[in-house]
């Protein structure tokens, strides 16, 4: 799928990630993405019903520190699936794409069926294990990253130049191919810098408040 879309143009600190944090941010029909549940019993029973309410089926967690598929399962209707990584920075490995794309296709190939991925903050492996998800569904490795953006601010989707290279190599491109695509997606990045230690900070105070 590729539909060209153009980038918003925002700033780099976008206002009041707090307040992003838990909201639905959608991609499309069946795609959204989103921060965690609430520490919160009551308040997480709240957010699971407003999850419910738009429409979500299943959720796709990316947590490895954290996994609510029990409180999940006993409390809605929605089915869970984890697929935790630790939030280090460092390199995603093939399996885990391989793993979370290929569940989510098939989930995805019921038209009646809503996915939200998610991880703690919404900003990094959440949106990362979305825009591989988008990748093997055929959305244009650059448009995808504007659709994010542009549905999420804060996502930093630092995780994408791997995810890109494994996508890329799965589908037998050339050396060449792979470097130059790879290269497209650290440079948008760049180009479309988001000040990450703000957008986490922002987050941060917010949760030392709750």
């Amino acid at each position: 799928m590729s539909t060209s879309l153009s980038s918003i143009t925002r700033p780099a600190r976008p206002t009041a990630p707090h307040e992003v944090w838990r909201e639905l941010c959608w991609v499309s029909e069946q795609l959204a993405v989103s921060g965690d549940l609430p520490m919160s019993r009551d308040a997480a029973h709240e957010q699971l019903a407003l999850w419910e309410a738009a429409g979500i089926t299943d959720v796709f967690d990316m947590r490895g520190e954290c996994d609510d598929t029990d409180f999940i399962h006993a409390n809605s209707r929605i089915c869970s699936h984890w697929f935790g990584v630790d939030d280090n920075g460092g390199k995603r490995s093939d399996a885990w794409f391989v793993s979370l794309t290929e569940k989510c296709a098939e989930v995805l190939a019921d038209p009646e069926r809503k996915v939200l991925v998610h991880c703690h903050m919404g900003v990094n492996r959440g949106p990362s294990a979305l825009y591989a998800v988008m990748l093997v569904l055929g959305w244009n490795h650059l448009d995808a990253l504007r659709a994010i953006r542009n549905a999420r601010p804060i996502a930093g989707i630092i995780y994408a130049p791997d995810a890109v290279r494994w996508h890329a190599t799965a589908q037998e491109k050339s050396v060449e191919e792979i470097a130059v695509m790879v290269d497209d997606v650290e440079q948008w990045l760049d180009r479309n810098y988001l000040d990450l230690a703000y957008v986490i900070r922002s987050i941060g105070n917010r949760i030392a408040r709750i």
